[in-house]
């Protein structure tokens, strides 16, 4: 049996990223993975402009310059933004210029306008400000030439602010990476059908749907096949023809109904992990198959069928594979940071314990609150909410309230 270190790395070694690169829109470009570093022929700013409203003047005009004597300049333009300054400013000179507007030739300060007297076409100077102020120069917060964003990176609402900003709208990136659902158990039925006695309705396959779906990938949901070795090798099989990762719940346990291992076998996978020594989650399954119809081996995953077991495995284990294969630059692992936690947590066992519940940031430092009830593996009423898990290692001593605990990052943190 593996530690979930070992079990990381080995997964990790056995996923090789997509390298098929398309192109999207601003538009459609959130959450995708750059496939190029992108290089602008533009500076930014474009050219040479005014941070405030007010007056466009030459520093060297304003020496002297005090409220008790301030200078006056000749207003010989209006520059507002979007226009293109006609004259030059030379000696005793000033233009009224608006935010976002270019600066005219000649013109090397702004004053702002809050510290001026206008006089009809003339302006009083009343404050001298720094040479310089409020210019934003051309090419001061990025210069043509150079890489403004990176090949690798996950596209956000400020990414693709800046990829408009250099003109850039035909946006490579690599596609999407294409994951296949499904479940197992003669004992599932949808969320829309009657429960009957012994039944339980299948959440496992839109929880890892909404998880891969967060993840950047392309979800395909099938149907959950009973507990009959043909129906799921031949799900199995259907599902690796078109799918770049496969992912099931359940059946990896030593049941004598649990026969993803064996099909796994029977359809020539290579098996790379079959347990790991933590809690909630110790039966995982993780195999490739070869090329289909990409050059990269198919991945499969087999989750335990426990909704905590599952949830647990993906972030823990699928969340980073999903991250290589689509692309993305390292580090592609989980986010782990040390917290306070507001709770006594018991003593980890034979395995590393992963206990959920709310990460929060409170003046600088992170704190953790344990969920309330059972923390079994099928109880995932208390997961509601759950944007960390504490990570108590093998044989761990139990915690007190107050104690320093490590917390790995499974959503947004509250502050």
């Amino acid at each position: 049996m593996l530690s979930a270190h070992q079990a990381e790395s080995m997964i990790l070694g056995v996923v090789q990223p997509l390298i098929d690169p398309e192109v999207t829109s601003l538009l459609h470009a959130q959450q995708r993975i750059l496939a190029q570093d992108i290089v602008s022929s533009l500076d930014f700013p474009y050219w040479d402009n005014s941070a405030m409203d007010g007056y466009a003047v030459r520093y060297q005009d304003l020496k002297g310059c005090h409220p008790d004597q301030p200078i006056t300049l000749d207003i010989v333009a209006e520059i507002p933004a979007g226009t293109c300054p006609q004259r030059e400013l030379t000696a005793g000179q000033a233009a009224r210029i608006f935010t976002g507007a270019m600066l005219p030739e000649g013109a090397d300060t702004v004053v702002m306008q809050e510290q001026t007297q206008r006089l009809g076409d003339r302006v009083q100077i009343l404050t001298c400000p720094q040479s310089g102020a409020f210019v934003r120069p051309k090419g001061a917060y990025y210069q043509a030439g150079t890489p403004v964003l990176a090949q690798g990176m996950v596209l956000t609402p400020p990414d693709i602010a800046i990829l408009a900003t250099v003109q850039c709208s035909e946006i490579p990136v690599y596609r999407r990476p294409k994951v296949a659902i499904l479940s197992t158990g003669n004992e599932l039925i949808a969320p829309d059908q009657p429960l009957q006695p012994g039944q339980i309705v299948d959440s496992n396959r839109y929880a890892l749907a909404a998880l891969v779906e967060a993840t950047g990938a392309e979800v395909r949901l099938l149907d959950p096949v009973g507990d009959q070795q043909a129906d799921l090798r031949a799900a199995i099989a259907e599902a690796i023809r078109s799918a770049d990762m496969v992912i099931s719940s359940g059946g990896v346990s030593v049941g004598d109904y649990d026969y993803v291992d064996q099909v796994l076998a029977e359809l020539k996978a290579e098996l790379h992990v079959r347990s790991v020594a933590v809690k909630p989650g110790k039966p995982l399954t993780v195999a490739t198959f070869p090329p289909q119809n990409t050059p990269q081996p198919v991945l499969y995953f087999g989750l335990p069928g426990n909704p905590v077991s599952a949830l647990v495995s993906f972030w823990r284990f699928v969340q980073p594979a999903l991250r290589k294969l689509s692309g993305q630059r390292s580090p592609w692992g989980p986010t782990f940071v040390e917290a306070r936690t507001q709770h006594p947590l018991p003593a980890g066992g034979s395995r590393e314990t992963y206990l959920w519940g709310q990460l929060s940031l409170k003046a600088g430092r992170y704190e953790f609150a344990i969920a309330g009830g059972s923390h079994s593996s099928g109880n995932l009423i208390n997961l509601a909410q759950t944007n960390g898990l504490a990570v108590l290692p093998l044989d761990h001593p139990a915690l007190e309230a107050g104690e320093t605990v490590q917390v790995m990052q499974v959503g947004t943190v509250t502050l």
